[in-house]
């Protein structure tokens, strides 16, 4: 006979939801920014508010980010290598949808 294991959910706590969105989005707000305003003149082809794209999709795409670190909260309380794996995961998942963000905000200006 197969025994099936009991799958328990975690509820949802919205303040430590909306804590891990506001870093991820924070912290690549602050990126796009140091990156925008040091860049230069920008090319008269791209319009007058050509920095309002990069700067709204890169923060939002920080903030998938952050729901990424907040769902592997789970498994920080494990400890050991669980704790390690899923930093490190988190990590390399924020990263990733950063540059995906940074790209999809840029495309049309920087990246033509």
């Amino acid at each position: 006979m197969v025994q099936q294991k009991k799958l328990t959910t975690q509820p949802i706590r919205a303040t430590a939801l909306a804590k891990c969105m506001l870093w991820g989005a924070g912290i690549a707000l602050i990126l796009i920014s140091l990156f925008l305003f040091a860049a230069g003149d920008p090319n008269p082809d791209w319009g007058k508010l050509w920095m309002v794209r990069p700067l709204l999709i890169v923060p939002s795409a920080g903030a998938m980010g952050g729901i990424f670190y907040y769902v592997m909260n789970p498994m920080r309380y494990r400890g050991g290598w669980k704790k390690l794996s899923a930093n490190l995961l988190s990590l390399v998942v924020y990263v990733i949808v950063l540059w995906l963000g940074t790209v999809l905000g840029l495309d049309g200006t920087w990246w033509n």
